[in-house]
């Protein structure tokens, strides 16, 4: 089940975005979307009854010219939007998430997660993160760790929380999508490699970041991120061509209409360049995979309000549209 997006108007910047739809009782397949809401099957003019938004990235050089030339066409193969379900816009086969990337953002849950018998002043305390996050900085040392793609789920689709969650968290996000392999590449060639953005909300568990049975292990990104359905990504990718700066970008989430996010990408430590360069620097980032560079201050820790049955999130990034997702509590076994 699923909710509906908003009533569309200019639903992203550029002339064209890539995503992945479907009709009913028909397979998804990779469109090409117009910002007046119109779309192409790409299956059709590329002549090639299987392909995939990732299939696209694969050859992302020669198909980028030939999606701006068919963006400018028109014919009776275009329809409207309203009659397709969206889906996540690419199937990664790695997802690389960022965490600790938001100077205020780390700031306020170094606060919210006061060790026990720290019993020093807010403001102390707050003073301790700034210097951490200025230490980081100085230092060039990105905090990159792995997501499961089994974890996305479509810009429009319920989130189900698990039962045992107990301290569910939005997280919303930027995320850079691979449209070349890159290996250890630096910070100055990084976004020759990406071909495009889109939205990531990267919900968490605080209740089990950290390990409670042996702390010394450290966090459990794997129990507190990767829940099916945790990661809504979309609704688009729009080409890097259409997004002037990565960095002075509008992140904002809204819980039940009341914003809670709201804060521009320069407050990132770690620009989109240096974390691709960074994650490149251990792995081979393959076309399709998601980098995502970390979410700004106004989490559910620093509201003291956590994710609830019933509850709608309202996410958006400048230029790369909207998504809309409904929390569905998952019944307990």
């Amino acid at each position: 089940m699923s909710v509906k997006p908003e009533p569309v108007s200019a639903l992203f910047a550029g002339p064209f975005a890539l995503a992945t739809l479907s009709a009913a009782g028909t397979p998804a397949f990779p469109a090409l979307v117009t910002p007046d809401a119109r779309v192409l099957d790409l299956r059709v003019p590329f002549a090639d009854a299987e392909l995939t938004t990732r299939g696209l990235l694969e050859d992302w050089a020669a198909a980028l010219p030939r999606l701006r030339t068919l963006a400018g066409e028109s014919g009776p193969a275009w329809q409207p939007l309203a009659g397709f379900r969206v889906h996540a816009p690419v199937e990664p086969r790695q997802v690389f998430q960022s965490g600790a990337n938001y100077r205020q953002h780390v700031i306020d849950l170094h606060v919210a997660h006061r060790a026990p018998g720290d019993d020093r002043p807010e403001e102390e305390r707050r003073a301790e993160a700034a210097e951490i996050m200025d230490r980081r900085a100085a230092e060039d040392l990105p905090y990159v760790f792995i997501g499961l793609p089994s974890a996305i789920t479509g810009p429009y689709d319920d989130v189900v929380l698990p039962a045992w969650a107990e301290k569910p968290d939005w997280e919303l996000e930027l995320a850079a999508v691979i449209g070349r392999p890159a290996h250890r590449v630096s910070a100055g060639e990084a976004l020759e490699y990406v071909a495009g953005y889109t939205i990531a909300n990267d919900l968490t568990d605080r209740a089990t970041v950290f390990r409670r049975d042996m702390p010394q292990i450290g966090t459990d990104w794997l129990r507190s991120k990767n829940a099916p359905g945790f990661t809504p990504l979309g609704p688009w990718i729009v080409p890097t061509g259409s997004i002037a700066d990565p960095g002075d970008l509008r992140v904002t989430l809204k819980l039940n209409g009341e914003t809670m996010q709201d804060e521009s990408t320069k407050d990132m430590i770690f620009d989109v360049a240096r974390m691709v360069s960074y994650a490149s620097q251990t792995a081979r980032l393959l076309p399709g995979d998601l980098v995502l560079t970390g979410s700004p201050a106004g989490n559910g820790m620093h509201w003291g309000r956590l994710l609830r049955d019933g509850d709608v999130m309202d996410g958006s990034v400048t230029g790369l549209g909207a998504q809309r997702t409904r929390c569905v509590a998952e019944v307990a076994r």
